[in-house]
């Protein structure tokens, strides 16, 4: 399975040919709007920046190889009475489970970990102010214990919302030989690869 970064939250996950897009943007700094071609589109909930569906050209025909299991959740620590809900997504395919956490903002529940269940790759918000920080993405992920972290919806250099955190914060939770920095945006996930934070190129 291939996972590809499009910056901000949103990914391209492709398995057979079958391209999954997740949470397409507009109006992100530094960023020109989400434009693409997929097989499909998710958006964890209605923001503009991560629901700009019309920058997707959508094609047809394609059988979905993915099975897709959506857990409710919030957007803020509140019971979302902040910035409302927000849908945590499971794909599995080819033997692989990768979980977009959307703009997650607080600690998983007994039940919602239960439900989420085992993860290979794990696409994890890290900047906080509008979702969890980096203290708290730590935790949720030791929460999921997956096998790939991969950091989003941070702020890096002329990228990304100025009030967001950089990922340095997060990344001084994890020995540095535990982090991998790929030159490029995208990671080819199969049952061997090994356990580590994927810092893929900023797009």
């Amino acid at each position: 399975m291939t996972i590809t970064w499009l910056g901000h939250s949103c990914f391209v996950l492709e398995s057979g040919g079958f391209r999954a897009l997740l949470d397409p943007y507009k109006v992100v700094r530094g960023f020109p709007d989400v434009t693409a071609e997929a097989d499909a589109v998710y958006c964890s909930h209605g923001h503009f920046d991560h629901a700009y569906t019309a920058g997707v050209s959508l094609t047809a025909g394609k059988a979905n190889p993915f099975t897709v299991k959506e857990i409710s959740t919030f957007h803020d620590n509140d019971n979302g009475s902040l910035r409302g809900e927000n849908i945590v997504r499971v794909f599995s395919a080819q033997g692989l489970t990768v979980v977009h956490l959307g703009d997650l903002g607080h600690l998983l529940t007994e039940k919602q970990v239960a439900d989420i269940g085992p993860c290979d790759a794990l696409l994890l918000p890290v900047g906080g102010t509008y979702t969890i920080d980096a203290a708290t993405a730590k935790k949720v992920a030791e929460q999921l214990a997956p096998r790939v972290i991969i950091p989003m919806h941070y702020r890096q250099g002329d990228k990304g919302f100025l009030e967001l955190d950089t990922i340095d914060p997060f990344l001084s939770f994890f020995p540095a030989e535990q982090v991998r920095r790929y030159p490029v945006s995208r990671l080819e996930l199969t049952a061997d690869t090994p356990a580590q934070v994927a810092l893929l190129a900023m797009p």
